[in-house]
């Protein structure tokens, strides 16, 4: 989600990359359904696995929460950590409400990136 709304609200100025430690092998449903809603599609979109090149490559880390501190690769960009819950397996309304969540976290980082 944070990935589709930086990438819609930045226009191609920026790009953000979505990846995990442990990626499902499928985007949950209800999280596509609530993407849809925005007039944002994600069902094309696969999870990926999070990899040191990807690392490497980016100016921001930002993760999720979901206990990733044990498992995120060390490194040496600035990184935060949303704490949010994973949309993963809930239902349509408690993904809203991650999904707005998401949102407006990622409208504030745009901002702070002045795009």
């Amino acid at each position: 989600m944070a990935e589709a709304f930086f990438n819609a609200l930045t226009g191609g100025e920026a790009v953000a990359v979505s990846a995990g430690t442990r990626p499902e092998v499928l985007i949950d449903q209800n999280v596509v359904e609530a993407m849809r809603e925005t007039g944002i599609d994600i069902r094309n979109q696969t999870p990926k696995l999070l990899t040191l090149e990807m690392m490497d490559k980016a100016d921001r880390v930002v993760t999720m929460g979901c206990n990733v501190a044990e498992t995120c690769p060390t490194s040496f960009v600035p990184t935060e950590d949303w704490e949010l819950n994973d949309p993963a397996g809930k239902s349509l309304d408690e993904v809203r409400e991650i999904r707005n969540s998401v949102k407006a976290k990622v409208e504030v980082l745009v901002k702070e990136f002045s795009l």
